[in-house]
């Protein structure tokens, strides 16, 4: 494995870091501004703004790998950039790299028919509007993701959809145009070929953001993540994607390597924060000397520094393990660092938040948002248990 940057990587992420030294950082305050007058749940005029810089600047569409529609970057290419990107919240929107749209994008480019990759997809890349993921549902444990209970049933030349989802990422952004919704098509079919997936614009009757979810009181506005009814949903029967009962097969190829991307920008964001715990230390004083000098500090320093660099590997192993030898092959790699990365990025900003005292749990710095998110991140992709028990398994059957 070589992990040295091409110099095609390295000339990206040069221009990225700049980009990020000249547009994002100086804006953070602005973004958060900005959220935070009128309706939250409006695009802020300052990543719009950044949107056109970026696209113009040609840093735009840098993930997609194995597709001619993307920068043409593989995974272990994308993920210095993406790394870089993790650092400021809404930094990957900018670039046009942000979730849910990454995944779904994927999901377009490998399994939609040449009419809806015109219809969703090419709007999609050119940032015209963006989309949700509706999987998961209040009613059942959806870590196990055969448990899904909404229905989408064949009428004629359409299909009739009913359920209730929730943390549906970017449903209430009024930006958001399409849904990729998994339900089941035939639930007496095999376990694993009940669900299906299909494409649900926004516009369709039946459809009913019913509220916000706060995570760890935050909003995240205006992307947010909302609960969802739909009733008597009715799409066209080609917004089925790739068939009935294969929306499990969709489901692994998305939610497996699609989530590597939030395994680098832990990286990212774990890097800024222990940026910022070194500053703060070296420029407090308790008890008589820098807070530097005290060796509980630098401890607590070079853990975090210890366990960057483990994750870091990591991740840049199962992203070369993707491109090489295929996503089944690194399903375990990819297993490890979905829960690898945020317990990471957890520690290591729980920690650099101590080291700034009351400040760090308040809005003056970024790191208490920053630790409700990464937090989530356990959650996110199902619960950690999923992926290690599915490690645990993958070993044993090495011996087996």
């Amino acid at each position: 494995m070589d992990f040295e940057y091409s110099s095609r990587v390295q000339e990206l992420r040069e221009r990225v870091m700049s980009f990020m030294d000249e547009h994002v950082y100086p804006n953070e305050h602005l973004f958060d501004q900005q959220v935070d007058e009128g309706d939250r749940w409006q695009p802020t005029a300052i990543v719009e703004e950044l949107k056109v810089k970026a696209k113009a600047e040609g840093l735009w569409n840098l993930f997609l790998p194995e597709s001619d529609l993307g920068a043409g970057l593989t995974n272990l290419e994308y993920a210095p950039l993406c790394e870089i990107m993790g650092r400021v919240g809404f930094a990957a929107e900018v670039f046009n790299c942000s979730a849910p749209d990454t995944g779904n994008m994927e999901v377009l480019t490998r399994y939609a028919s040449p009419e809806n990759q015109d219809k969703w997809l090419k709007p999609l890349l050119a940032g015209e509007f963006r989309s949700g993921f509706a999987m998961t549902e209040p009613a059942v444990a959806s870590s196990d993701a055969t448990n899904i209970q909404s229905e989408i049933k064949r009428d004629g030349d359409e299909y009739v959809i009913n359920g209730r989802k929730w943390w549906t990422s970017g449903a209430g952004d009024p930006r958001c145009k399409i849904l990729i919704f998994m339900g089941k098509t035939d639930p007496t079919a095999a376990k694993h070929s009940q669900q299906s997936m299909i494409l649900v614009p926004m516009e369709t009757p039946g459809i009913k953001v019913m509220r916000a979810l706060n995570v760890f009181g935050y909003d995240d506005a205006p992307h947010g993540h909302m609960e969802v009814d739909f009733k008597d949903v009715r799409v066209p029967a080609e917004n089925m994607l790739l068939g009935e009962g294969r929306g499990f097969e969709i489901a692994q190829g998305r939610l497996g390597p699609g989530r590597i991307h939030h395994c680098m920008r832990s990286i990212g964001i774990a890097e800024r924060a222990l940026e910022m715990a070194v500053k703060r230390v070296n420029e407090r004083v308790a008890f008589g000397s820098p807070i530097a000098d005290h060796g509980m500090a630098r401890k607590a320093i070079a853990d975090c520094r210890m366990e960057i660099e483990q994750a870091r590997l990591l991740t840049l192993k199962a992203a070369y393990m993707m491109d090489t030898v295929g996503n089944k092959a690194a399903r375990q790699e990819i297993a490890m660092i979905k829960v690898v990365g945020p317990n990471m990025s957890t520690r290591v900003i729980d920690r650099c938040l101590q080291m700034h005292g009351g400040g760090g749990v308040s809005q003056d710095f970024i790191l208490a948002k920053a630790y409700a998110h990464q937090r989530t991140l356990r959650l996110a992709d199902g619960p950690d248990e999923v992926h290690t028990d599915q490690i645990a398994r993958l070993e044993y059957k090495k011996y087996r």
